[in-house]
């Protein structure tokens, strides 16, 4: 087992262990199996957090054959259940604790699939740059999928010295982020940052998520008080910054609190389920609409339409409302492509089980 100055001797619940996880840890302890975080995931192995310091592991070959679907394997923020054999340098992982929450997307490059980005996090903390990576539309998709996690959302507005107008685009920001707390600050300067750290707390997991350039690895470097994460500059002629980070980390803070970082997303595909992640960052326009002549009104042309009414007074923005129809269409369309996913799986499973079955030489 290694061990570093920063995770030697750790109790569990610095690392953000609790009563949830220890309720679904039950069994595996019973088994003599040992919990511990994961903190970085590599190609074929991991490397956890544990009490004693670091750990190195792999999957047991149950797991990793056994396992139906990609996002049910370990990710960074994940407890697991692991043994450690007597004398040897390497843990093997049998299962995975269930999640407290899960900030997901999915997968990039057309395949209908889960990809969990951050495991177990108490807050999200969605990156935007006040440069020309500025977008009002991202940052509700973002919210979006934050609300649709389990954790709470908190918006970070980086680079306040690069931006002539902030006072507006604060206004702007806290007009779609409603109920959300909103934070303006210049990481690389060091100022508005106390208000941030305020909200990292001993004992408690943060992920950092943003597009790339944003200044998520400036953060960090403040946040930890030394230069460990690399920084790119942001390109001037397109205003998109260079991704610094390649992989997801949690990081112990001085202050006790857990921040994972995660590499920039050049785009944030819902992953589906239900709607609370629209009804939450959207609950203006919904509230709205409840006031509509028609209990199923569409908001397109009918009678009565309270939105339309909305739109037309300027009490709703039209890009907003656009955005709000745009992520209900790509929800829905996920969940007909799951829906879709799981009805193959399920006839794939009985043609094994009728191959195996007429395979048998003694069959009744």
């Amino acid at each position: 087992m290694n061990t570093n100055e920063q995770t030697t001797n750790n109790s569990l619940e610095t690392l953000g262990w609790n009563n949830f996880f220890q309720a679904g840890f039950q069994e595996f302890e019973d088994a003599g199996l040992q919990p511990a975080r994961v903190a970085i995931e590599h190609r074929n192995s991991y490397t956890l957090f544990m009490e004693q310091g670091e750990l190195r592991a792999e999957l047991s070959g149950r797991l990793r054959h056994t396992t139906a679907d990609r996002w049910q394997l370990p990710a960074v923020g994940d407890w697991v259940a692991v043994a450690i054999e007597h004398g040897n340098d390497i843990g093997i992982i049998h299962a995975v604790i269930p999640r407290r929450s899960a900030f997901s997307r999915n997968a990039v490059g057309g395949k209908t699939e889960q990809q969990i980005v951050a495991a177990n996090i108490d807050t999200l903390v969605i990156v935007a740059g006040l440069d020309g990576n500025f977008n009002l539309r991202r940052i509700e998709r973002y919210l979006t999928a934050a609300w649709d996690s389990g954790a709470t959302p908190i918006v970070v507005l980086n680079k306040a010295d690069q931006c002539p107008s902030l006072a507006t685009r604060l206004a702007e920001v806290e007009t779609v982020a409603i109920g959300t707390t909103v934070v303006a600050i210049s990481a690389i300067e060091g100022e508005g940052m106390e208000p941030l750290q305020q909200q990292l707390r001993p004992g408690t997991t943060a992920a950092l998520v943003g597009s790339s350039g944003v200044g998520k690895s400036t953060i960090i470097n403040w946040l930890i008080g030394e230069h460990r994460q690399a920084t790119s500059s942001t390109s001037h002629s397109v205003g998109k910054g260079k991704h610094t980070t390649t992989h997801r980390e949690l990081i112990l803070l001085p202050n006790g609190a857990i921040l994972m970082d995660t590499p920039g997303m050049r785009e944030l595909q819902l992953w589906g389920g239900n709607d609370d992640g629209v009804s939450e960052t959207f609950g203006d326009i919904e509230q709205i609409a409840a006031n509509c002549r028609f209990s199923d009104c569409q908001h397109q042309g009918e009678p009565g339409c309270a939105v339309a009414n909305a739109l037309q007074s300027g009490q709703i923005e039209y890009g907003r409302f656009e955005n709000y129809r745009k992520l209900q269409r790509e929800l829905a369309y996920q969940n007909r492509r799951q829906d879709e996913g799981a009805m193959r799986a399920e006839k794939e499973r009985w043609k094994k089980l009728t191959k195996q079955y007429r395979s048998r030489p003694n069959r009744p």
